[in-house]
């Protein structure tokens, strides 16, 4: 049984600029779709990206990147945003950063803000997007998971297409940015 989602978590709320300006608990911030920090990495094998079938209180069953998170306060330290996006990897794909081909870079972020029609969370994020390469796919954790895909640039921007219209909100506004 997947605990995780119960563990109490503080969030960065940010301005539409991806300033800090505070901070509040993760679940808070969802129901009341206050602006805070995100990411998204997505991760490539042999050109091809690995998207996630997510299992989540929030866009439960859609697809998203590799993995979407956030960075969380430790005590009143912020995590950096390279702590958050490997802490994430081990914990949905059992991915050490020894498995990685480069660490994961930055490309860039979008703004949005989507309520999530099977819920009561609105996802109202500043979204990092980050991007790394492996030579061997992962093994999802099946306790965020469903499964995965994996699909190439063209499929993913191919309006027409399922999985298109299954991605969460933020992966079609990254695609729409041009930054996938």
């Amino acid at each position: 049984m997947n605990t995780f989602y119960n563990v109490k978590q503080t969030l960065a709320v940010s301005d539409i600029k991806g300033n800090i300006t505070g901070n509040i608990e993760k679940w808070e911030a969802h129901k009341k779709g206050i602006l805070h920090k995100g990411f998204s990495v997505g991760i490539l094998y042999k050109d091809k990206l690995l998207l996630q079938n997510r299992k989540h209180p929030a866009f439960d069953g859609m697809f998203d990147f590799t993995s979407s998170s956030h960075q969380v306060f430790k005590g009143k330290k912020l995590q950096s945003l390279n702590e958050a996006v490997l802490d994430c990897l081990i914990r949905e794909w059992n991915l050490q950063p020894k498995s990685l081909a480069y660490n994961p870079e930055y490309k860039g972020y979008v703004y949005y803000k989507a309520k999530d029609p099977k819920s009561v969370f609105t996802e109202h994020e500043i979204c990092d997007l980050l991007v790394t390469e492996v030579k061997e796919i992962p093994t999802p954790n099946f306790d965020f998971s469903y499964g995965y895909s994996l699909v190439s640039r063209e499929e993913l921007a191919d309006t027409n297409s399922s999985i298109y219209k299954n991605l969460v909100p933020w992966v079609k506004k990254m695609i729409e940015k041009k930054l996938v």
